[in-house]
Parts: structure tokens; C-alpha cells; sequence
């Protein structure tokens, strides 16, 4: 298109100007520019002015205005104040599965709710003096995110130490770890000694508790009775096989309460104190044997404290 220019001088020539899409567009860009500029000013004159005015038509445009946007703030709220409701919700499962952890281990180590020492969490320190401000939404979503994922870890390892725990309380139970006797006194122990009825120097191979006639001995672990009836030497005898080759010894027992074959637990009643067989008063004789190799029982009585075993 072309636009002829035509001066008041009739002595100047005609000029032509050209313009092409470029001029148009230019031309638009600049109308677009200046029609939201007066949008914009005429809006904010009129709110402005009806702010000012307080014109009851005006006001209600405004507060629907204010309110639309006071509801969408709200929405956006709610939407992050439910997430935390989830994820703390999370937290509140998480740390009722270590309280009910916590018990099965204070069970397993033999301890009770009431032993176990509860101490608050002490935090302090002098008051900062750099600038403080709350905490974003996003901050305590992250805040929120790092706690679930170390109780989710601390509880992973809690639930390997149980396991442990349990193993080796098990196993511990087919250990000849309890006293035989739960009255009484040691009158000869495992070793060399003089024999009382030879008064030689000889091996004794096991553990002599003094007790009264009719003292109850129980089971020092776990196991199967291989043995229940009368032996020249020991008199009343029993034997328990606990397994992996570990067998323990009663005797001079006055009265057998078990059977050959029956399954014993550790702490059950298995006879009463006596002095059958080769025997100069009343008292049990313990012997701990590993693959037929009579060991030191004070080896494994020693046990009896260190780790409690129900």
C-alpha cells in the first residue's frame, strides 16, 4: 500500500510513502500496547474510586473479587494442610509401631514397661540473634519428609536387633545356663579334689549343690530326657539332650518327676535333691558333657544374669 504525502507548497512534489505488512503489524503492537495500558489505568482508577466511594454496586464487585481470591489462597491451604494431615498421619502409625517394638524388645531382654528409663528430650540454648521467620509450608513438608524417611530407618534396624535378639534368646535356651538348684550351696566343684570316699587325689566331673532332701531341681535348659532311672554311681539319675551334642547330668536325685522321652522347658521341675548312689548326704550332683566330654558347668552358669533368658 502506498500513501501519497501532499504538501500545502504546491512547489514541492508529490511524495509516496510505502508501507508493508511490517508497518502494519508494528502499527497493532503498538495500539495492543496502548489499549491495556488505558485498561489498566481505568481499572485502577475505578477501583479507586470505588474504594473511595463506597457505591454499593461497585463494593459488591470488589468484595466478590476479594473473595474469589480469599477462596482460591484457601484452597491452595487446605490442599497443603491435608498433605501434612497424610504425612503426619504416616508419622503417627510409624511411631506406634516402634512403641509396640519397643515392648517385644524389652520383652525379649526381660525387662518390663516400668524399667525401661524414659527421659524427655532437653533442648536449649541462648536466643538467636540473627533474623527468624516461620516456616513454609514447603520447609515443614520437607521437614516432615526427612523425619518419616530416619523412622522408617531407625525401625528397619529396631525390627534386624529384635531379630537378633530372638535368635539368640532361642538358642540360649537350649543352653545349661540356669542353676539346677535354686537353694542351697556349692560343696565340691568341677576339678580335681579329694575323694570322700577313697580321700585320693581324683577328677570330679561335675558341680556338687548342697541342698535339703526334697529340694526341687529343675531343668538348667531345654531339651529331651534320654535318661530317667537308677545308675550305680549316680543313684537317680536323668539326662537331657539339648541338642548340637550338649547332654547335662542330675544326680543322686531321691524322687524322678520326668520320664525317659518326655520334652522338658527350662526351669521345669525334673526331680527332688536326695543322696542315692555314691553319695555321703543329701545334694545334687551337675554335670554339663559336649560330645561325651564332661565340661566345666560353671562355664555356663556363669551366664545366668548377663543376658535374662524366659
Amino acid at each position: 500500500m502506498n500513501i501519497l504525502v501532499v504538501s500545502a507548497d504546491v512547489s514541492k512534489p508529490v511524495r509516496a510513502v510505502a508501507l508493508n505488512w511490517r508497518h502494519a503489524a508494528l502499527a497493532g503492537v503498538v495500539a495492543l500496547t496502548l489499549f491495556l495500558l488505558c485498561m489498566t489505568a481505568f481499572n485502577y482508577v475505578v477501583l479507586k474510586w470505588a474504594a473511595a466511594a463506597e457505591h454499593p454496586w461497585l463494593q459488591k464487585i470488589v468484595l466478590a473479587d476479594q473473595r474469589a481470591e480469599a477462596s482460591r489462597a484457601q484452597e491452595k491451604l487446605q490442599g497443603h494442610l491435608s498433605a501434612m494431615a497424610v504425612r503426619l498421619g504416616e508419622l503417627q502409625a510409624q511411631t506406634e509401631r516402634l512403641d509396640a517394638l519397643s515392648m517385644r524388645l524389652a520383652k525379649t531382654t526381660g525387662l518390663t514397661p516400668n524399667e525401661i528409663p524414659a527421659t524427655g528430650v532437653g533442648q536449649g540454648g541462648a536466643e538467636s540473634l540473627l533474623p527468624t521467620r516461620p516456616f513454609s509450608a514447603t520447609e515443614l513438608g520437607t521437614l516432615i519428609d526427612g523425619l518419616t524417611q530416619k523412622i522408617t530407618v531407625q525401625s528397619d534396624r529396631l525390627n534386624v536387633l529384635e531379630g537378633l535378639l530372638v535368635e539368640d534368646s532361642a538358642s540360649r535356651r537350649f543352653l545349661p545356663s540356669l542353676p539346677p538348684v535354686d537353694t542351697g550351696w556349692r560343696s565340691s566343684d568341677y576339678g580335681y579334689r579329694i575323694d570322700p570316699f577313697t580321700g585320693m587325689k581324683a577328677f570330679h566331673e561335675g558341680v556338687d549343690f548342697s541342698a535339703l532332701p526334697g529340694t526341687p531341681v529343675v531343668a538348667s535348659a531345654a531339651g529331651k530326657v534320654i535318661q530317667a532311672d537308677t545308675h550305680p554311681q549316680y543313684g537317680k539319675l536323668i539326662e537331657i539332650d539339648h541338642g548340637n551334642g550338649l547332654v547335662t547330668r542330675y544326680g543322686h536325685n531321691s524322687e524322678l518327676l520326668v520320664n525317659k522321652g518326655d520334652l522338658v522347658v527350662r526351669g521345669q521341675a525334673i526331680a527332688t535333691v536326695g543322696s542315692t548312689g555314691r553319695s555321703t548326704g543329701s545334694h545334687l550332683h551337675f554335670e554339663v558333657r559336649l560330645n561325651g566330654v564332661a565340661q566345666n558347668p560353671s562355664r555356663f552358669l556363669k551366664t545366668v544374669g548377663e543376658f535374662p533368658v524366659s
